[in-house]
């Protein structure tokens, strides 16, 4: 069974990507609200993806993605922001993001995650 961090301070946004990931079948999360707490929980319970905002509090989502990929280099996490600018998705795959989903366009999430466990 596939295990998801959804890392995401609106519980809105969560509670939604929780309902289009389990209409692709999966249902083992793990939630965090903020880039520290995300580091925590990746590091206690080894998911096999990761879904990183990149506006977080405490902790913003590149940094957290980069603290991530210094303590697991194989870490797969896909960045999922609002924000997708060019440079917020180069300094994001720069820092070792699998991937990156502009929200709310979440379309192709399903082969992104495909993609992101099988490579």
């Amino acid at each position: 069974m596939t295990k998801i961090l959804i890392t995401e301070d609106s519980l809105f946004m969560r509670n939604w990507l929780k309902g289009i990931l389990q209409q692709f079948g999966y249902t083992d999360f793990i939630e965090a609200v903020n880039g520290e707490e995300a580091i925590e929980k990746y590091k206690n319970n080894n998911p096999d993806i990761v879904l990183l905002d990149l506006t977080l509090p405490v902790m913003d989502g590149l940094t957290a993605l980069n603290k991530m990929m210094e303590y697991d280099s194989n870490a797969k996490i896909v960045m999922c922001s609002a924000l997708g600018t060019e440079y917020n998705v180069r300094k994001a795959l720069k820092y070792g993001a699998t991937s990156f989903v502009v929200k709310p366009y979440f379309q192709n999430l399903e082969n992104v995650i495909d993609r992101a466990l099988t490579n």
